[in-house]
């Protein structure tokens, strides 16, 4: 009972902190991991076992870690080293085609393609925000596209608010169609053992419909300032040219390639037995062995606190798990939803997307995964059905506030430096109605297929 109130109490405190943002996301997530180790593991309940078990620093050199010949699932209890592993990987990726301009090349080569037309521009941004979310991390987009869009709308003499709320909501949108599109689907994959395949043919058939009802929404909320006389660029104004963006044409090429055979590995992995953690790991060596007078560069861009931050907090969660405190919580939706799969699912769906809204939905979505495989055991429910579920929920109920997910903070920030606020108010008042209409979506797809 000690150990169950003190890892409660722990979790509670970290899910306080991360709120009010005085404290940076990683020391609080480390310093409650090192509290659940020391508290709970060691003094509490007086178990080695269990803080090697968290730590699983033997899961790194074992096999299983970088192949497996079945699709089988991850240990989700303690630290989830594919997770992070594949995490890591891919920033290296990403800041290795970053260096070269391949974002800023993409941006201003659509433009062209479409004729720096206003409508077109906002249509084809929102489709090109979401299709690389499904691929890349959701915060790297947004950074590189909202800078973009800032430098168009002011060669087109238009707001470009309209156009960056419409690009940060696709880009969690297009984020939950596949395992590597946001992190908490990253955590839900690699803990539960599905391949890119199960993602695509199931959040990804639901991300898409939803796709196609988020531009048409967007499109009336904003059709008066995105008007084709609103977008009329001045007489002299001379548009970037595509190739003015590439600042390295070699390493363009290769980071292209790279990318390429990463994507490929990612789709076949179920097929090939390579896990993530493997791809991730060969794409930063592939990267790395590309640039080797860039490495220094490279490496220092990468964002380890957010590493950090996932470590923590993969211990803290396991904390509850070995407590049993998860075992309660699933308990307790069992009991609420009477044993109907249904409610169950709406339970998932909709306190996810509400807890994400507010909070984190990383922390949300690890803490999550054990209730879910407690339920399907207890309520004899297939887990895939449940995960979808917790995985549309976390994704898009982040869009409601500008705190909801870190590529919103980002996106916002990004506007904000170029003088462009966007307020609390004005950012709910579109995106509360596009996320109540994707989770509609969501949750009657999933009924009707699955249900």
């Amino acid at each position: 009972m000690t150990a169950q109130i003190l890892a409660s109490a722990i979790f509670v405190a970290m899910f306080l902190l991360i709120v009010t943002e005085k404290f940076e996301r990683h020391l609080i997530t480390l310093s409650c991991g090192a509290l659940t180790l020391i508290g709970v593991f060691g003094v509490c309940m007086r178990s080695m076992g269990a803080i090697r078990d968290t730590l699983g620093i033997r899961s790194i050199f074992a096999p299983e870690l970088w192949y497996h010949a079945e699709n089988t699932a991850g240990v989700s209890s303690g630290i989830n080293w594919a997770t992070i592993i594949f995490i890591a990987g891919m920033m290296i990726m990403v800041e290795g085609m970053a260096r070269t301009g391949f974002f800023r090349w993409l941006c201003i080569q659509i433009a062209d393609l479409v004729h720096y037309r206003t409508i077109p521009l906002f249509f084809t941004f929102m489709i090109m925000s979401a299709i690389l979310a499904m691929f890349i991390d959701s915060i790297t987009v947004i950074l590189f596209l909202a800078a973009i869009t800032v430098e168009l709308a002011q060669i087109l003499r238009i707001d470009p608010i309209p156009l960056i709320l419409s690009e940060i909501f696709c880009a969690n949108l297009g984020g939950s169609a596949t395992m590597c599109g946001d992190p908490p689907n990253i955590i839900i994959g690699t803990s539960l053992g599905y391949s890119f395949g199960d993602f695509i043919t199931n959040t990804g058939v639901i991300a898409g419909v939803s796709l196609i009802a988020t531009i048409v929404y967007f499109y009336f909320c904003f059709r008066k300032e995105l008007s084709a006389d609103a977008g009329c660029p001045l007489p002299d104004t001379e548009y970037p040219s595509p190739s003015d963006a590439i600042t390295d044409k070699k390493g363009f090429s290769v980071s292209c390639l790279i990318f390429l055979c990463t994507v490929a590995l990612l789709v076949t992995h179920a097929q090939t037995g390579l896990t993530v953690a493997f791809i991730g790991m060969a794409a930063a060596v592939a990267t790395l062995a590309a640039s080797p007078r860039h490495v220094r560069e490279i490496l220092e861009k990468v964002d380890y606190k957010t590493l950090l931050f996932f470590t923590g907090l993969f211990v803290v969660v396991s904390g509850l798990e070995k407590t049993g405190i998860l075992t309660i919580v699933a308990g307790f939706i069992g009991n609420i939803s009477g044993g109907h799969v249904k409610i169950m699912v709406g339970i998932i769906i909709w306190i996810s997307a509400v807890a994400s809204a507010f909070v984190d939905n990383i922390p949300f979505a690890a803490t999550m995964i054990p209730v879910i495989q407690k339920l399907s055991a207890a309520q004899n429910i297939e887990l895939p059905v449940l995960a979808w579920a917790l995985s549309m929920g976390t994704d898009i109920g982040g869009s409601a506030t500008p705190i909801g997910a870190s590529a919103n903070v980002v996106g916002i920030s990004a506007a904000a430096k170029c003088g462009h606020h966007i307020g609390w108010g004005r950012y709910c008042k579109k995106t509360v109605p596009a996320t109540l209409l994707v989770l509609l979506i969501s949750t009657v797809c999933i009924f009707m297929r699955y249900l």
